[in-house]
């Protein structure tokens, strides 16, 4: 894996660069903070960010947020801090694995792979609500679309529906789009 490390402390980085090695992993670069985090990960692209600090402060949360949202990663964070707060933060930053205290080299290459699990866990349920926020969205707009035909035009439900599927068969759209442009006719016209 590349990875990219921040940490604050270049002895304490050094051993921790040394059993990223041995486990096979390389260190792309290392930041001193997370000030650049989001322009070093859109440069180096890394498959995974590592952050070794004695306590994670508001603002590397926040950068830590933006990364997050902009160029997700997992992201694997080394703390001395254990309090429940901070944990919670951090999770909510998008830290992956929250780490209390200094890992033992051989756990290293097991916390990164935890944290890979975690996060591609995390990616796939954010993929699953989208659809499913995108399909009820959809459906919204179908039924709207349906009781506008059933309305305007006299239709039953049902022959609405069918109405919509058919204009959406005939011009090969989704009948979703169809109900899109069913409601925004019935908006220009009035």
């Amino acid at each position: 894996m590349r990875i990219l490390l921040v940490d604050e402390t270049p002895e304490r980085a050094e051993g921790l660069r040394a059993a990223l090695a041995r486990a096979g992993h390389e260190v792309m670069a290392q930041l001193p903070d997370t000030l650049a985090l989001l322009s070093q990960i859109e440069t180096l692209q890394p498959d995974l960010i590592i952050v070794d600090t004695d306590s994670p402060g508001r603002d590397m949360l926040e950068h830590l947020c933006a990364v997050t949202e902009r160029t997700p990663r997992p992201v694997v964070m080394f703390t001395f801090d254990g309090s429940h707060e901070r944990i919670r933060e951090a999770i909510h930053a998008g830290v992956s694995a929250y780490v209390v205290g200094r890992p033992d080299q051989r756990e290293v290459a097991p916390l990164i792979e935890e944290a890979v699990v975690r996060f591609q866990h995390f990616q796939a349920l954010r993929r699953q609500l989208q659809e499913a926020r995108s399909r009820l969205a959809e459906r919204k707009v179908i039924e709207r679309a349906k009781g506008l035909l059933m309305k305007h035009r006299g239709m039953a439900e049902e022959e609405a529906y069918h109405a919509l599927r058919r204009l959406a068969m005939a011009r090969n759209q989704r009948i979703a789009e169809v109900a899109r442009r069913v409601l925004d006719m019935a908006e220009l016209i009035g």
